[in-house]
């Protein structure tokens, strides 16, 4: 193209200079000179016109070309199932590839300009951006397989792995950042949060980050407050409830590992309460057998008549024999047992008569709207008599209005506990408050 622009320069300077000279007052007649001049600048015309067309056509290809490449990265980039993308220095999204539909749920329109925040939660993110930091500093501008969950349009997390680098922006000091995302294979998914769940339950045991919230628990029939129920809490900004650590503890088999912790954070808290109130304490009937039990039991200095361990009645029980033995010495010692949730789950009477509880805590489901529902008055009256029939006391659990309390007081349930009576405390001064509580205190 530039020997284009240079012929055909030449030529026109030619052909004025042509121009001029026949054309000039005192031009001499040199008919010689202008035949060479015109036949070179006919020459350079040629050229210029040859050259301009050989531009054009290797232009054309070179289009082509390009264009060809274009489409197939476009296709590349459609069908792949790996999710391509840019982010700027502020860590806002330049590019996506259309990947982002299919895997989070995002059109890349809607990605572009929006921060990385869209699509990956803070706590991970903060992650992420450590694992890199780690690579580069090792291995230049390049990462590769740093695992990340992402967060999907609905909510569900996708678990992909990240290769990338860091390039220079024009916005300021802080580079930013192409690469692209592949989505984990189920199995990797499985073991990833296998190894998160153990290393998330194994630093809050270790750490001794479990905290103990004590609900209280009054005799209906005085109104005096006789007991606390012993509720672990979690350090969690995700919304994780306190059976959902134990249900993932649980499924990694740390289930024990975290009760037990719960369980000493527990009994040391106690220490703090009045010494007229008894403690309940949550266990699974797993952890009853394990022979590490009575010793932390005996350890903690509570007496034992301020015992009361809770067994769910949610998970089932293959074997009650091995089960009552483990219980029985420390029954004998004065430790009573309770039966959580009765109502609730597996095999409810059966689990009751094996284990002979000296109390049965009748679950919320049975007791909201006690005082309307006609049926459940007739089961809540069944259960006061079938308590009194083999020697253990009703206790209802989820007391939430006025009405639900005189209906459960009425039927002859023993105690009551809930949210309308006293919501759960972490706070020692609270516990402190309850030398002398009755549910007038609770309910004015």
């Amino acid at each position: 193209m530039l020997l284009c622009v240079l012929s055909v320069q030449a030529a026109f300077a030619i052909t004025i200079v042509i121009g001029l000279y026949f054309w000039a007052p005192n031009a001499p007649e040199t008919p010689a000179i202008a035949g060479v001049l015109s036949t070179v600048a006919g020459g350079l015309i040629l050229l210029a016109g040859w050259t301009a067309v050989r531009g054009l056509r290797t232009q054309r290809r070179e289009h082509d070309r390009s264009r060809a490449v274009s489409d197939l990265m476009e296709t590349v980039l459609d069908t792949s199932q790996e999710w391509v993308w840019a982010v700027d220095g502020h860590e806002n999204f330049t590019f996506s590839s259309r990947a982002s539909t299919t895997l989070l749920g995002y059109e890349p329109d809607e990605l572009i300009g929006r921060p990385v925040g869209t699509v990956i939660d803070p706590d991970e993110l903060a992650s992420a951006r450590e694992a890199i930091a780690g690579q580069l500093g090792d291995h230049g501008p390049d990462w590769t397989g740093v695992r990340i969950s992402y967060r999907h349009r609905n909510g569900a997390p996708v678990w992909m792995e990240v290769s990338g680098r860091s390039r220079p922006t024009r916005e300021g000091p802080r580079p930013g950042f192409e690469g692209s995302s592949r989505p984990l294979p189920t199995q990797t998914v499985r073991a990833l949060l296998k190894s998160r769940i153990r290393e998330r339950i194994g630093s809050t045991v270790q750490g001794g980050m479990i905290l103990t919230a004590f609900q209280p628990i009054y005799e209906l029939a005085t109104g005096t407050m006789t007991g606390v129920e012993a509720l672990a809490r979690f350090p969690s900004d995700d919304g994780r409830s306190p059976e959902h650590w134990f249900s993932e503890a649980t499924s990694v088999g740390l289930g024990g590992e975290l009760e037990f912790a719960a369980l000493e954070a527990a009994l040391r808290k106690a220490a703090k309460l009045p010494e007229h109130l008894y403690v309940a304490l949550n266990l699974s009937p797993d952890t009853c057998l394990d022979p590490r039990l009575p010793v932390l039991l005996e350890r903690s200095g509570l007496a034992a008549e301020r015992i009361v361990l809770e067994l769910t009645e949610r998970l089932a029980v293959d074997e009650y024999v091995p089960l009552l033995a483990a219980l029985e010495p420390m029954r004998q010692s004065g430790l009573r047992i309770a039966v959580d949730d009765a109502g609730s789950g597996f095999a409810s009477m059966r689990h009751v008569l094996q284990l002979r509880p000296d109390l049965i805590k009748m679950d919320r489901s049975l007791i909201a709207g006690i005082d309307i529902d006609r049926g459940q008055r007739a089961l809540g009256a069944a259960m006061v008599e079938f308590a009194h029939q083999i020697d253990a006391h009703i206790v209802a659990e989820g007391i939430e209005t006025q009405a639900e309390l005189t209906a459960v007081t009425e039927l002859g349930m023993t105690s009551g506990q809930g949210y309308f009576l006293g919501r759960p405390s972490l706070h020692p001064a609270d516990w402190a408050a309850w030398h002398k509580t009755d549910i007038s205190d609770s309910t004015r």
